[in-house]
């Protein structure tokens, strides 16, 4: 059986929600590839060098176009490629948009739809994409992942006519932690000082400007505290920096961007705690980083988080600053609590696997044939 995947998202430098859950994929297949189980990567350009590396079963195509590449390149390459030896049984697209037209099954990952609830987050052309592709794909694909019930929940509402088709098969976390890991960074700093992390892409949905106002007024009677808002500029993130400067806290946020990995560690580690006031998530993948290394965590009340979270986070009402302040202060008060909530995070974090999504997905691509 050979298995046709659409790689492209993990083939950026900075890698964040879907291109982490590509690359995660990837790694899995490749570890698995046999002969039976083989499979073909497509890719717009040569595989990046933190890629899982080719074996004889594991192997990248690379087909060349930017423009309309997943409906007009692939599906010409699929289409012709029936004629060869290695035609591919079955296609997997990890991120919404199957191939316009190809002679095998397909299968999709849906990982939210936050484009319906929040499409003013969005630049047109994504937004036609995201609404119309989506759409196509979910009705063409034999079966559909969803990442979360709540992700699953919200297709149904939208597209109730491929209910049957849904599998939810959960993201992982990485349980090998390299706790030694120590970056010759800035952030090596930050282990003598008190902060509040928040840590995902800068935008709208993801509620930051509340956070800064509930941070505000945590610090008028904390002024040691620190806000660090890590993670790469998304739609509308100037409005966040405003709030900041605004709100004369300026000074006491710091943004330093995306993060590697290994910054990531040194964040979570000397966090006082995690704060996630997104209005929505599909995963929240974030709450199980955090969870890993040891950081309580604070996140909204909606969507998928609690899904995730389950009883190892506190909860706050998303639209209202001062329920993140009296958790912040709860947490800073009851060190009880604190112990409490690290050690569930342990226990939580425990299921989710990136290898039990791995498995789960293999099994759904063998059972698509």
């Amino acid at each position: 059986m050979i298995i046709g995947v659409d790689g492209n998202e993990a083939n950026v430098r900075e890698k964040v929600g879907v291109s982490m859950y590509t690359l995660k994929l990837l790694e899995y297949f490749q570890r698995v590839s046999n002969e039976s189980n083989q499979f073909i990567v497509f890719l717009r350009e040569n595989p990046r060098d933190e890629l899982p590396f080719q074996t004889a079963y594991f192997k990248y195509r690379v087909i060349k176009g930017s423009f309309l590449w997943s409906q007009i390149s692939l599906p010409l390459h699929l289409f012709f490629s029936r004629f060869f030896k290695n035609r591919i049984n079955i296609f997997f697209s990890p991120a919404h948009y199957a191939p316009r037209f190809s002679f095998c099954p397909t299968v999709v990952t849906i990982l939210d739809l936050s484009y319906f609830y929040y499409p003013q987050e969005f630049l047109k052309k994504d937004l036609y994409k995201l609404t119309r592709w989506t759409q196509y794909s979910v009705f063409k694909a034999k079966k559909i992942i969803t990442v979360s019930k709540t992700t699953k929940k919200d297709l149904i509402k939208y597209y109730p006519a491929v209910e049957s088709k849904i599998t939810v098969i959960y993201n992982g976390m990485d349980r090998e932690i390299n706790e030694n890991s120590t970056p010759s960074t800035n952030f090596k700093s930050l282990k003598s000082q008190k902060y509040i992390l928040y840590v995902g892409t800068l935008q709208p949905r993801k509620n930051i400007v509340t956070l800064i106002r509930a941070f505000r007024l945590f610090h008028t009677n904390h002024p040691e505290y620190k806000l660090v808002i890590a993670g790469k500029r998304g739609w509308l993130f100037d409005l966040i920096f405003k709030e900041a400067q605004d709100l004369y806290v300026n000074e006491n946020i710091i943004f330093p961007g995306y993060v590697s990995d290994e910054e990531l560690i040194v964040l979570y580690k000397n966090a006082f705690c995690f704060v996630l006031p997104s209005f929505y998530e599909g995963f929240g993948i974030p709450i199980l980083e955090s969870m890993s290394y040891r950081c309580p965590v604070i996140a909204s009340f909606n969507s998928s988080l609690p899904e995730v979270g389950g009883d190892a986070c506190l909860y706050i009402d998303p639209y209202k600053p001062e329920d993140i302040v009296d958790k912040l202060e709860l947490l800073l008060k009851d060190k009880t609590l604190r112990k409490e909530l690290i050690k569930k995070g342990k226990e939580r974090m425990f299921f989710f696997s990136w290898t039990k999504c791995g498995k789960e997905t293999l099994e759904l691509l063998q059972s698509s044939v």
